[in-house]
């Protein structure tokens, strides 16, 4: 069965190598002028995942004064770390973390969209349905829209998560393990997805068709944050919504030079364009499908206690329209 084929118009695929250097407290957070006001703000997103590219654009479209750092980090929970602890000012980072974080009572919240998809559920050439997975080894990835998808669709087949030898990797590691047969099979994000199906990998089956949909990044921010520089709030996020709309309008633009610069296969690339859904909105849609991914979390045992939505959801700076998806 081939990937759910959306509109190639709205995603963003890019690896992104700027690196983090030795330590990330040797990086500079929000910079002020004297009066106070941010004139800088420093974005942290996740490495080699080419639906978190979106800030390394954000300085070319930026729509005030605020100039743009980016850090990269390997794991979602480091970057909500990281905006817990003052060392980045905002990040595009995963839903189901910032759920996760919150049912700690760790004040990190959604205040935009960032891109759904990006996910996939890959298994060998001997692997043909759900079933085939018993007494297989599966990759997965923790605190992960992917993980909640696995683990419903799991149910939806009958199959015991028991049955499967799942094998715990982060995000970079999902297609050398597929490809040198240390796992059979995994439901991971990109850009691995598009990896193992250029080797030779199958899909099981289609991700985005349990209870959660294809739910998956946003941009984010701290309480503190966000209590302490609303207005720099707002800004990134019209920022993130102009970049957005130049990368959905203008992929033949962006993408070849993001090949050229960070390399890889093209093919691989185009595959993975296929798989993804931008977006800037915080739409009542939206909203309702990160309390669904809250309740699923809760009785999948993934977090103890389901958190109250608006203490994962921060509707006062984006846009509430939903978007179209047949732009």
């Amino acid at each position: 069965m081939p990937l759910a084929a959306p509109l190639s118009r709205r995603l963003a695929v890019a690896v992104s190598t700027v690196l983090l250097g030795s330590a990330l407290a040797a990086c500079t957070s929000t910079g002020g002028d004297d009066d106070g006001e941010v004139t800088t703000v420093t974005v942290g997103t996740l490495r080699g995942q080419p639906h978190f590219y979106a800030p390394f654009l954000y300085e070319d479209h930026a729509t005030g004064d605020i100039e743009y750092d980016v850090v990269t980090l390997d794991t979602a929970p480091a970057l909500n770390d990281a905006l817990l602890s003052g060392t980045i000012d905002m990040a595009v980072g995963s839903i189901t973390a910032t759920v996760a974080g919150a049912a700690q009572g760790r004040e990190v919240k959604v205040v935009a969209g960032a891109a759904d998809g990006g996910s996939g559920f890959i298994g060998n050439a001997e692997i043909d349905s759900v079933q085939d997975l018993v007494g297989r080894r599966v990759g997965y990835l923790e605190s992960s829209s992917q993980y909640v998808a696995l683990q419903l669709i799991l149910e939806e087949q009958g199959v015991d998560i028991a049955d499967l030898g799942l094998v715990s990797l982060s995000a970079p590691e999902f297609f050398n393990a597929f490809n040198t047969d240390q796992i059979d099979a995994f439901l991971a994000p990109e850009i691995g997805v598009s990896l193992a199906l250029g080797a030779g990998g199958q899909e099981i089956t289609s991700p985005y068709e349990t209870d959660i949909g294809r739910v998956n990044i946003a941009l984010l921010a701290s309480q503190d944050f966000i209590d302490e520089q609303p207005e720099a709030v707002q800004e990134v996020v019209e920022t993130h919504a102009a970049t957005t709309a130049y990368m959905v309008d203008n992929q033949d633009e962006w993408l070849p030079d993001m090949v050229a610069e960070y390399g890889g296969d093209e093919a691989v690339f185009a595959t993975a364009l296929d798989n993804f859904w931008l977006r800037a909105d915080l739409s009542p849609t939206l909203e309702g499908q990160i309390d669904n991914l809250i309740t699923q979390m809760a009785r999948l045992g993934m977090i103890d206690e389901a958190p109250a939505l608006e203490d994962v959801v921060d509707t006062s700076f984006a846009s509430r329209d939903e978007p179209d998806e047949n732009a």
